[in-house]
């Protein structure tokens, strides 16, 4: 038998309504909608349950038990709206207390943001997103001068200083996190600012380079856009001078990976007065532990770390490794280096050895003419000859689990676990941009125009920073909070004239989610 509604007089005298079903002889009750005292309250309820009753059982249109005899008998009810207010005001409040309603004021711009978060789409989409909402949505024309203002009224650098006021009031700014991503357009050809360049999807194309700064909560402080095909090298001093003059920062560690590692951008980073944290290239290893492994051997502890110094530019001097102790990096003793970490961990070393392993299986195929020819690791030719490189597969197999962090802190200020520990925290930003492109959809880009992405850009940003926000506070996802409190809609009711607002049952995880936000779940 299917759900239907039940009403039942109560020990107080009141009429309760329910969503319930006969199962075998027994009725069970599926959900209680509420107890009505007055005819009026009755109809309401009983309009309430037939929005349940229909999205429970779609197929079931009618009112069961004679709604129709209420309505007809007693008031003419309609349903007059339905409205997320839950939701809405839950991200209202955040959008507040972050300090984007005193810094921006602007309520268009808010609606940009808020259907970004709910359901992001496209600007003419977000419309019909505000209404389900149960919002007044502006018109698409409005929208679109919403985006003129933020870019003309600079609303990203007032987003970036209220992140900042509020990391630096929590988190704490002593470590940012930096990293670069790609976002893609749906677009055929180039520009000059839309260009094909290196992609870590494989795409070809058009895009931008986006660069993003955080807090070591992952939390964002600024966000940079550059041509699409700009080295992620030239992305990362442009972004920390901005955010260190915007803020007037004196002491900082930024910490980058890798793919940021030049000697012009540790050297400008370190010229600003800026400390830094950076993946070191493998190809530093051989040298920065040629020391080690000449007095310790190939054996290593798990966790065990190399505090040395590798060199700025150029190549170590060969009589280093004659003595037994390791430097110890000071910026005054060692002008051509920079202090190096290494750190050895076995789980690393397993996954290295397996990664090297298929390479080697990978090369000797090429090379029995099992596979067609191709450029592959450890494949060495000579005279038109394929040979494997063992040479090369052996020095790579004895620096598995090896992995090394360049830096310009010393050892007296900030011990080398805690360097490891820092760039470990590089996850938050990776988070970050996870949430960007997929929770926020900050891609494919729609605009063709610098301007609009720009401000496209701005409101992905804000949005990032409410849900970045709201995730800390409840210790829940973007979306497990929008799935959450998007259902629960109030309904305004108009019954001869009287209108009545039938407010939502909160569940355990909404009452969860507006407590963790000093959200009054009466609202």
């Amino acid at each position: 038998m299917r759900p239907y509604i039940r009403r039942v007089r109560t020990a107080s005298g009141a009429t309760a309504v329910q969503i319930a079903e006969k199962v075998r002889g027994r009725t069970e009750i599926h959900k209680h909608i509420g107890s009505a005292h007055t005819e009026a309250e009755l109809a309401a309820l009983l309009l309430v349950a037939h929005d349940e009753l229909a999205r429970l059982n779609p197929g079931q249109g009618t009112l069961d038990l004679g709604l129709e005899a209420v309505t007809a008998g007693a008031a003419s009810a309609v349903v007059e709206s339905m409205a997320s207010r839950m939701l809405t005001e839950t991200i209202r409040t955040a959008y507040a207390r972050l300090g984007f309603t005193d810094a921006i004021g602007d309520e268009v711009f808010y609606q940009l943001v808020l259907a970004r978060l709910v359901e992001p789409t496209s600007k003419l989409d977000s419309i019909r997103v505000l209404d389900e909402l149960g919002l007044d949505a502006a018109h698409h024309n409005t929208l679109l001068n919403a985006l003129k203002r933020a870019r003309d009224r600079d609303y990203r650098g007032q987003v970036a200083k209220a992140c900042f006021a509020h990391s630096a009031a929590t988190s704490g700014l002593a470590l940012c996190l930096y990293d670069v991503t790609s976002l893609h357009f749906e677009a055929e050809h180039e520009d000059e600012y839309r260009k094909v360049g290196y992609s870590k999807q494989r795409r070809v194309d058009p895009q931008i380079i986006v660069g993003l700064l955080v807090d070591r909560s992952g939390f964002p402080l600024e966000i940079h856009s550059y041509q699409g095909n700009t080295a992620e090298t030239h992305t990362i001093v442009p972004v920390v001078k901005e955010f260190q003059q915007r803020h007037n920062i004196a002491d900082m560690v930024v910490v980058a990976d890798a793919g940021m590692l030049s000697a012009d951008n540790l050297q400008a980073l370190d010229d600003a007065g800026m400390r830094f944290i950076v993946g070191s290239k493998a190809t530093k290893a051989p040298q920065d532990l040629a020391k080690h492994f000449r007095w310790h051997g190939t054996h290593h502890d798990d966790g065990q770390t190399v505090d040395t110094v590798t060199m700025r530019h150029g190549r170590p001097d060969a009589k280093r490794t004659m003595t037994r102790a390791e430097p110890v990096w000071d910026p005054h003793e060692h002008p051509d280096q920079w202090r190096a970490v290494w750190q050895y961990r076995r789980k690393r070393a397993l996954k290295d050895q397996s990664t090297l392993n298929k390479q080697r299986n990978r090369a000797i195929a090429i090379i029995d003419g099992q596979t067609k020819p191709k450029k592959a690791r450890f494949v060495k030719e000579t005279n038109k000859d394929r040979e494997f490189d063992q040479a090369t597969y052996d020095r790579a197999m004895e620096l598995v689990g090896w992995k090394g962090y360049c830096t310009n802190i010393e050892a007296s200020i900030m011990p080398a676990a805690e360097v490891v520990s820092s760039y470990h925290q590089l996850w938050h930003v990776e988070q970050s941009f996870r949430m960007s492109k997929s929770d926020l959809r900050a891609r494919p880009i729609f605009h063709r125009v610098r301007d609009a992405i720009e401000a496209h850009l701005t409101i992905v940003f804000t949005a990032l920073a409410i849900a970045r926000y709201m995730q800390s506070a409840t210790g829940l996802s973007l979306n497990k909070i929008i799935q959450t409190l998007r259902p629960l809609r109030d309904v305004t009711i108009n019954i001869n004239g009287h209108k009545i607002t039938a407010t939502p049952q909160t569940s355990d995880t909404a009452t969860h989610i507006l407590t963790a936000l000093g959200i009054d779940p009466g609202y």
